[in-house]
């Protein structure tokens, strides 16, 4: 099932929801245009920028819980094409670290409920964001998705159907 040595069912879970995140969150940004970026839906909206650099701090943050520092920081945005990068970079981290054997010094029910539970949210906040933008992302059955723990970087396999 995984390539960790602990073979903890929690921290597997957990991974599997990271691999969904980048799944989930990969759909929602690829091929958008670079001014998607900065697109505003209303005053006081985040930019999908914005939304993007606080995803990567939310999984920077659970690293630092998890590896016992619990520090957090305000990102500004980085290009679209360097925030992408930095969002998958910290999810692998993070992902290489619950696959590791290093102890956890959070438990992964606290973990998920806080950053990884926000993450999802903010995906789907992307992709509504994506619709106001006129470039919307199809729809799919994300149960039949092959998504796999581990499997947390921008490259993904192709949706199975979408709609």
């Amino acid at each position: 099932m995984s390539d960790s040595p602990s073979s903890d069912p929690k921290r597997e879970v957990l991974r599997h929801a990271l691999a969904t995140l980048a799944y989930r969150g990969g759909k929602a940004i690829r091929n958008a245009r670079l001014e998607f970026s900065n697109f505003r839906a209303a005053d006081g909206v985040r930019t999908p920028g914005q939304i993007l650099a606080h995803m990567r701090d939310l999984m920077d943050w659970a690293f630092s819980i998890a590896t016992g520092k619990r520090e957090w920081h305000d990102s500004k945005p980085l290009p679209w094409e360097k925030e992408v990068e930095r969002f998958f970079a910290a999810l692998k981290k993070l992902d290489d670290y619950l696959a590791s054997s290093q102890a956890m010094h959070s438990s992964p029910e606290k973990l998920f409920q806080g950053a990884i539970a926000d993450a999802l949210t903010h995906i789907g906040q992307i992709a509504m964001l994506r619709r106001m933008a006129e470039e919307p992302i199809k729809g799919e059955s994300y149960y039949d998705a092959d998504i796999v723990a581990g499997r947390v970087g921008a490259e993904q396999t192709p949706p199975k159907r979408e709609f």
